[in-house]
Order: structure tokens, then sequence, then C-alpha cells
């Protein structure tokens, strides 16, 4: 196996910052991000500050195609997919093996159609409660990534390689049995806590102390629940209490990145939570009356920046 990996990360968002730092400071891969043009340039001559410690930003661009990587990190917000996966191309080859640590359900099915199903391995991110503003990245809590095939009764080949290149960074993971459940309850937390924080404008702290945020939250988590039942994933009670539980371990000041957004100004993934989620519903006869408000509130929000 080479002892020094060629880790590509797509998207220079505070997840890809956090993994690019962690890559880089193992010094045991070659990390770079992946971006063309003014993206490029305003990365190479700002770098990044990432708790307090400032690092280079290595780039590599986009129209490059040797030498492939052996790992990419997507980690882009769900309206930027298409370019993203437009932008891999030149940097994926029969051994790279592609990581979404993107919100939502579906990355991962297109990535595969574009690029093949033995390239992809399912992932989820959680914990970590990483912000970004402007080149300055800072986190408290690394959280986990989760891995692996749909189930995974036990490692394959693609699972032991993904985990070694992970161990070279000293990123903290699991690979779970049931991945797909995985994929699941993540997308569960996402429709909840970063719709309601996006509404509210509310840092984890508001969710911590209120239980009128939490129950708003609870209440779109549900629904997530039921469109899950129906699509035979077994989601339980018990899986919003263990949220409750990485809830509080949370820095109060933290946001999600869809807070993040609205602050900012820019476009949510609204589309991919509640539209997604009332989209995959309609298919089972379910009204979802919490997030179809939620899905109104947040375009409403959108449409009026400024």
């Amino acid at each position: 196996m080479d002892t020094t990996p060629r880790v590509c990360i797509v998207g220079p968002g505070a997840m890809g910052a956090f993994y690019y730092s962690k890559f880089y400071n193992s010094q045991n891969a070659s990390v770079s991000f992946l971006a063309g043009g003014e993206r490029k340039k305003r990365l190479e001559e700002n770098g990044l500050i990432i708790n307090d410690q400032h690092l280079p930003a290595k780039v590599t661009d986009i129209s490059e195609k040797e030498p492939p990587a052996d790992l990419i990190i997507l980690a882009v917000k769900y309206h930027h997919l298409d370019q993203a996966i437009t932008d891999m191309e030149n940097r994926v080859s029969d051994n790279t093996r592609i990581l979404s640590v993107m919100n939502g359900i579906d990355s991962e099915e297109r990535l595969m159609r574009t690029f093949g199903e033995d390239k992809v391995v399912y992932a989820v991110a959680l914990g970590i409660d990483a912000l970004r503003q402007d080149n300055t990245v800072r986190y408290t809590q690394e959280g986990t990534l989760y891995f692996g095939e749909l189930t995974n009764p036990e490692l394959s080949d693609r699972a032991k390689q993904v985990s070694r290149y992970l161990d070279l960074a000293g990123i903290g993971y699991q690979i779970p049995e049931d991945m797909g459940r995985v994929l699941w309850w993540k997308y569960m937390i996402n429709v909840g806590v970063n719709q309601v924080s996006a509404a509210l404008r509310a840092p984890f702290g508001v969710f911590q102390k209120t239980s009128e945020t939490r129950d708003l939250m609870d209440m779109a988590m549900q629904e997530v629940r039921e469109v899950a039942r129906a699509e035979g994933i077994n989601l339980t009670p018990e899986d919003i209490d263990n949220w409750h539980e990485i809830l509080y371990t949370l820095s109060p000041r933290g946001r999600t990145s869809m807070c993040q957004d609205v602050e900012a100004g820019r476009k949510t993934e609204v589309e991919m939570f509640a539209g997604k989620l009332i989209e995959v519903g309609a298919r089972h006869g379910l009204a979802l009356p919490v997030n179809t408000v939620l899905l109104k509130l947040i375009r409403t929000i959108e449409q009026n920046y400024g």
C-alpha cells in the first residue's frame, strides 16, 4: 500500500477545511483542495486559519489529470453537487475511493451514476461543530465519521482501504453494520436541527436550554421517522434521544451549516431537507405539516435576504 496516499478535498467550507487540516497535520498523506479559477487563486493566496493555526492551502487544479486521487472527500452543499461531479472527473481512477460527507440521502446515488458503484463508499459525518467565517474555521468537537457499504456484516476491502487512510490522519470513525439506517438517522437530525436553527437563527445553545425549540426540532424529526418507516428503515424514539445526547456536547455558540447560510444570506439546503422529504412522503401518501411549514418559512427567508 502507498504510505502517502493522495487525498483530494472537494469543498473548502467548514467541513472540508477540517478534513484538510487533519490530513495536512498528519504529514502522512499528500492532501489538496480541488478548485479552479478564482476559487483556486483565493485559496492559495489566503490559506486557512483553523483553530488559530495558519495552514497554507495546497490546491489541485480541476484540469489536472495525473496523478489521480486515492481518496476524495466531497464536502459541498447540495446545490453544488452537479458542478462538483464535473470538477472531479479528472481526479477519479479505477482505484479512487469517494466519500461524500454531504447532507441528505442521495448524493451517493448521483455519484455512483457518474463514477460507478465501485468508487463510492457511503459516509456520514456526525457531531462535528466546525464554523467558518472567511478563511477562518473553528471547532470544539471533531465528531465521528461513519462509513462503509450499505450493510457491513464484515468489512469489505474498500472499507479496509478507506479505514487505513483515515487512520493515517487520526480521524475518528465507525463502520456500522447497517449504514443505510445511519444515513437516514443523520438525515433525520439534519431535517430537525438544521431547519429549525435556520428558521430561528438559533445556535445550539438555544436548543440546549429551550424546550419549545427542542419540541419543534423533534416534531420535524418525527415526520422523518414516518417517511423512513414507509421506506423500510426503522428509526426509533431512542434515535431521537441519542441525538439529544450529542446535542448537549456541542458548543452553545456553535451553529448548524444551514443557520450559517441564512445569517450569511446564502442559498440553503432546504430543498434536500424538507423538499426531498415531502417528495418521498408524497409517494407514500404521507402529509408532513411541520416540514411543509419549515419549507415555506425558509424559502420566504431566502427570497427576502437583504
